[in-house]
């Protein structure tokens, strides 16, 4: 949930009245919040799914962006008794002149979603957010022979890969452990090195023993290998999770013609963990 929107209340957010302006007759009538209004009425016939909604000003421009687990509810949350009195955000809701929403498959996909689009556009009032405080990324180390995973507020300049920021630094986490889950990677400090083979008697950690890390702390995964699974993971932080699933599908198939059942499993299961994110 964005930082800055109003908390939902299901008695502000009625799904089948229109948007309830009586205490605000003075304002409201206004013609600069005629827009507001007509926004307000739109989100009664948004979809009570997982998305990405976008507010727009009266020349198109979009001005915000937030994610949902129920875009109906969660927009609707901009258009009431509410939202008018949350300091947070009424010195611009008059901005808004209309709304829309992209559906996303999961609250992880809006998750990602919305940090997307968010950096590609900058709309001005997410833009005030970032100024105001620090939020958080998620970093992929670069030099290291078993890149780290991690979440950071204060990203370094170089020798990573950054996506973000994100909104809410709980939701961000999260995901991460929902992607963590699929991809097996690691989120420690270990300068682990390769071509030493006393990590073969390092003790994993309790990540490893839950199947949530592929442990390279104990070399059980090769650099390749692990890297092929980093790879895969910044497919899906940079939206392309439709050509990672078709890639994967092929890969699945291959392993089972050629009798490799082991390898053909794994990956049908990472592949039905990742159709449900």
């Amino acid at each position: 949930m964005p930082d800055d929107a109003p908390q939902e209340s299901p008695q502000d957010n009625p799904p089948n009245e229109s948007v309830d302006t009586r205490q605000f007759d003075g304002v409201l009538n206004d013609h600069a919040y005629a827009g507001w209004r007509q926004a307000g009425l739109k989100v009664r016939q948004f979809p009570k799914t997982s998305g990405v909604y976008l507010m727009k000003d009266d020349v198109g421009r979009v001005i915000y962006i937030g994610k949902a687990k129920n875009l109906r509810s969660r927009a609707g949350s901009y258009f009431t008794n509410r939202a008018i009195d949350d300091s947070r955000i009424s010195n611009w809701l008059h901005e808004i002149n209309d709304i829309d929403f992209m559906e996303c498959a999961s609250e992880v996909d809006a998750l990602l979603t919305e940090a997307r689009l968010i950096k590609d556009i900058q709309p001005p009032h997410n833009k005030e957010q970032r100024d105001d405080k620090s939020f958080p990324y998620i970093m992929i180390t670069n030099r290291e022979d078993y890149p780290r995973v991690e979440v950071t507020r204060e990203p370094p300049d170089k020798n990573v890969r950054l996506y973000g920021p994100f909104t809410s630094a709980g939701s961000l986490n999260g995901a991460l452990s929902v992607l963590q889950r699929i991809f097996k990677f690691r989120n420690c400090s270990l300068d682990i090195d390769a071509s030493d083979e006393k990590w073969k008697w390092y003790r994993p950690c309790l990540l490893a023993a839950i199947d949530q890390c592929s442990a390279p702390c104990n070399l059980q995964i090769s650099k390749e290998d692990y890297a092929k699974d980093i790879r895969r993971l910044q497919m899906v932080l940079d939206g392309k999770k439709t050509r990672l699933l078709q890639g994967m599908k092929k890969e699945m198939e291959a392993a089972s013609k050629s009798l490799q059942f082991e390898l053909a499993a794994k990956l049908r299961d990472e592949i039905k963990m990742l159709e449900s994110l």
